[in-house]
């Protein structure tokens, strides 16, 4: 009773194993039957001459390029769908897209800082992105070194005037009063009410719009504390990042589209003003400045956009993308002369979408497989490798000597043979 249950569990898995076995013996049989399609291995592809020589041998061949040459015929070409293409020259035009962002002109940008410690009272701008005008007030602050040098300056004044000489302190109280920070025109208000400024006002050094607000009401300050940071954004910057492979297309002076759908203004083009010494090390890519005028403010800082760069270069030695077989360790094509494709090492330049700049290994006028190359590619390895399928593509089929047959007798079953006994018809009626 208990042989059934453990037959039972043993009969599934031995039923699997025996049909995976059968149907992977059906491919295998299937394989050998295609005798090594779409390359016929003896009368069309077999690098092989009528007089009998066997095809190279592939060790030389292997060594250097893994491949061997291959011979394919008219009208298998034509079934595999193998297209040639003769090697010219040409100007490859490069279009390079980058992705391109606003910043300020760092050379219109302005940091307000005070040249004397003290304190802030009074802030006017109390908002990052306002706009100032150059001169406009911005904040002011009380300070007791300023205060103490007016009233140094207004009692020199004082004595000047009693005495009625001129005093060299009265000069040098003005000087130190203007290196402090105070403007003519304050001097000349303390001058004329004969009473100095409690707090000093910090005007705007330029027009533009406040990027930073570094203080508030009631912040200590010193000359190395920034205030407020302008940057006057009627023109800007626009920076591009352009990949490490398309560098050598750029250059000072070239003309790039810029769009940036966000500022509401059309492409407009604009040329490279500079190229950074170095790359990004994160994205690996070179940064291109670009200067662009900005009357409506439309391009603001931080917006993105693309930046489109067209080069034509020298006319170059190109090929088709495709017909480039890359290893990752070397790269060649397949030339056809005659009925052979061979394969041979290439050096590539610049490499664009659709075509390859061939700098070494191919000459122009010669003949190279443009499509198809992967099934040329295939069984060249192939060959190389000594595995061709096992039909002994690498050497002429010899013929086989078969058993002649006996000879046979045209007269065959014709000839006499020893006459049986005569038979008596009337035998047993003899009496």
């Amino acid at each position: 009773m208990t042989l059934l249950p453990t037959l039972r569990r043993i009969g599934a898995p031995v039923a699997s194993a025996a049909a995976t076995a059968i149907v992977f013996t059906a491919a295998l049989w299937v394989q050998h039957a295609r005798s090594a399609w779409p390359f016929p291995p003896d009368s069309e592809t077999v690098v092989a001459s009528l007089s009998g020589s066997a095809m190279p041998a592939a060790t030389d061949t292997a060594s250097t390029h893994e491949r061997v040459p291959v011979d394919v015929g008219a009208a298998t070409v034509q079934q595999l769908g193998i297209r040639l293409e003769v090697v010219g020259r040409e100007s490859l035009t490069q279009e390079v897209r980058a992705v391109a962002t606003v910043v300020p002109d760092e050379s219109r940008i302005s940091h307000v800082h005070t040249r004397v410690a003290g304190w802030v009272e009074q802030l006017h701008v109390n908002t990052t992105g306002e706009m100032v005008r150059a001169g406009q007030p911005l904040a002011r602050i009380f300070s007791q070194e300023l205060l103490s040098s007016q009233a140094e300056y207004l009692a020199a004044r004082k004595n000047t005037a009693a005495s009625g000489i001129t005093s060299v302190v009265v000069a040098s109280g003005r000087t130190r009063l203007t290196v402090l920070g105070m403007t003519p025109a304050e001097i000349d208000a303390i001058e004329q009410t004969g009473e100095p400024h409690r707090l000093v006002t910090v005007v705007a050094p330029r027009s533009g719009v406040v990027v930073n607000r570094g203080i508030s009401v009631g912040t200590s300050v010193d000359p190395s504390t920034t205030l407020l940071t302008i940057a006057d954004l009627s023109r800007v910057w626009v920076l591009a990042e352009v990949p490490e492979a398309n560098i050598p297309g750029i250059r000072v002076g070239a003309t790039a589209q810029l769009d940036f759908p966000g500022s509401g203004r059309p492409p407009f083009a604009a040329r490279v003003d500079f190229l950074y010494p170095t790359l990004t090390d994160r994205t690996r890519t070179l940064r291109v400045r670009f200067s662009a005028a900005n009357p409506g403010g439309g391009l603001r800082p931080g917006l993105y956009g693309t930046a489109a760069f067209a080069s034509v270069g020298q006319p170059v030695m190109t090929v088709p993308r495709d017909a480039v077989v890359d290893t990752g360790v070397q790269q060649h094509v397949f030339v056809a002369t005659g009925d052979r494709f061979e394969p041979r090492a290439v050096t590539l330049g610049v490499q664009l979408a659709d075509r390859v700049e061939i700098r070494s290994g191919l000459e122009a006028g010669e003949r190279i497989v443009a499509a198809g190359v992967f099934l040329l590619d295939s069984e060249s390895r192939l060959r190389a490798t000594g595995g061709a399928g096992g039909h002994n593509h690498g050497a002429p089929e010899v013929p086989q000597e078969t058993p002649a047959a006996p000879a046979t007798d045209p007269n065959a079953g014709h000839e006499k043979t020893e006459a049986a006994p005569a038979v008596d018809s009337h035998a047993g009626h003899r009496e």
